[in-house]
């Protein structure tokens, strides 16, 4: 965690997270999507933080992505952006189940892959109080220039399903330094939502 923050806990339990999505037309403040480089594919390991005001975020471990300049852009501001090879497919259809999907990952420089793949369940929403702790986070704690930084993020609530994973290889988790063992204990699903991200500030680091 970064200096300021804490790890946010549920029922005294820590969790770390593998997220993969699509990122569409993403631009800069209310502008309008970029062109080709708004759009791109993105999975990142997330750990889930609070400050002790209770303001919760995440904090960002990597984050692979597979647009090289937005990939230099981020590093420069300090995010841990990582150049990476990622496909994300879709499975045919299952009983009581949507289209699955998936991603593949693997990264240019030292190796590290990954692939996973879950089939949603559309008609099962994931109400319960871990998805929300999961999910209800509406910022990111991170560093800049040896500062701890808060950059929120405001979006409409999740469309939020329970999934049932179908591949699971991860390397990822290991490689940013953190050990895990058996097979994920969530696992959830969303077709998306827009997002906006505002301007940071200085978490105190006597905090």
């Amino acid at each position: 965690m970064p200096p300021g923050a804490t790890p946010d806990t549920f029922d005294g339990t820590s969790w770390v997270g593998l997220i993969g999505f699509r990122m569409k037309k993403a631009g800069v403040g209310r502008g309008p999507g970029i062109p080709y480089f708004g759009s791109f594919n993105e999975v990142n390991v997330r750990l889930y933080s609070r400050e002790p005001d209770g303001t919760r975020g995440v904090v960002f471990l990597s984050l692979d992505a597979n647009r090289l300049p937005v990939v230099l852009a981020a590093r420069a501001a300090g995010v841990p952006y990582v150049w990476s090879r990622i496909g994300q497919y879709r499975l045919a259809t299952q009983a009581e189940s949507e289209a699955g999907t998936g991603y593949t990952v693997r990264r240019y420089r030292r190796g590290a892959s990954s692939i996973f793949s879950v089939f949603p369940r559309t008609s099962l929403p994931a109400i319960g109080p871990l998805a929300v702790h999961l999910t209800a986070r509406f910022g990111m704690h991170g560093r800049f220039r040896g500062r701890t930084i808060y950059i929120p993020n405001s979006h409409e609530p999740w469309p939020l399903y329970t999934a049932e994973l179908h591949e699971f290889e991860d390397g990822l988790v290991a490689a940013a330094g953190l050990t895990v063992a058996g097979p994920p204990e969530s696992v959830l699903f969303s077709p998306g939502v827009r997002a906006r991200f505002g301007l940071p500030r200085v978490v105190p680091s006597e905090a």
